[in-house]
């Protein structure tokens, strides 16, 4: 059993933004004045699409505020001043070393479009990946489009593709498109969260997983 296609999670799995995703929120609540809803409720949105991150801050809030608070958000994201988030250390040479070894490898994110182009140009990952998708263009995790999307794309079944994220909302788009998942659990969700989806396994640093890879596929070769 070999993977061809290997699809990344963004967000907590190849960058440490939780920092900076929970300060633009913080930002642009604090424009509107807004109740903060508090740091780990911002945590735990993490990985959604926007719009759906911020249905679930603020449920009962009416459809315009919902977009104020993006509004708000995506220009303090892209503003000057704010810390820009880096990769985990080892994360560059994960993707460049899967790459070589020739797997196909896309991205599946809850960022938009403009966040992710934004990302892999000032990473200069972005000629790794083979195709991406992004919350503003198909269905937002968990639902299982993205990566329908991007299998047919890439002509691989779904068995022969494997999600890699941090968070449950992950481990369930997987499991909706039938795809096997690996969890990693230095991101935003805990290992716990995690493994009640019933992950392949959950790895504790971006630099295991070729490694998990390896050992993966020597031990199913026969499947």
């Amino acid at each position: 059993m070999k993977f061809e296609l290997l699809i990344f999670d963004w967000d907590g799995t190849l960058m440490d933004s939780e920092a900076r995703i929970v300060a633009c929120v913080e930002a642009a609540v604090k424009d509107l004045r807004l109740d903060s809803p508090g740091q780990d409720a911002i945590r735990n949105i993490i990985g959604l699409g926007l719009r759906e991150a911020v249905h679930s801050l603020f449920p009962d809030a009416g459809d315009n505020l919902h977009l104020e608070v993006a509004e708000r958000y995506r220009a303090h994201f892209f503003s000057s001043n704010e810390k820009p988030s880096e990769l985990f250390h080892g994360a560059r040479e994960v993707i460049e070393g899967l790459f070589n070894e020739g797997y196909f490898l896309a991205v599946a994110t809850g960022k938009g479009r403009s966040g992710l182009k934004y990302a892999l140009e000032t990473t200069d990952l972005g000629r790794f990946f083979h195709t991406t998708r992004c919350a503003d263009e198909t269905f937002s995790k968990p639902h299982p489009e993205m990566l329908h999307q991007i299998i047919d794309e890439m002509g691989v079944m779904p068995g022969q593709a494997l999600m890699i994220g941090d968070t449950e909302y992950d481990m369930q788009m997987a499991a909706n498109a039938k795809m096997p998942a690996l969890g990693v659990s230095y991101g935003v969700h805990s290992k716990e969260r995690l493994l009640q989806h019933k992950p392949l396994g959950c790895l504790h640093n971006v630099s295991e997983i070729p490694g998990w890879l390896n050992g993966w596929q020597t031990d199913n070769k026969d499947l």
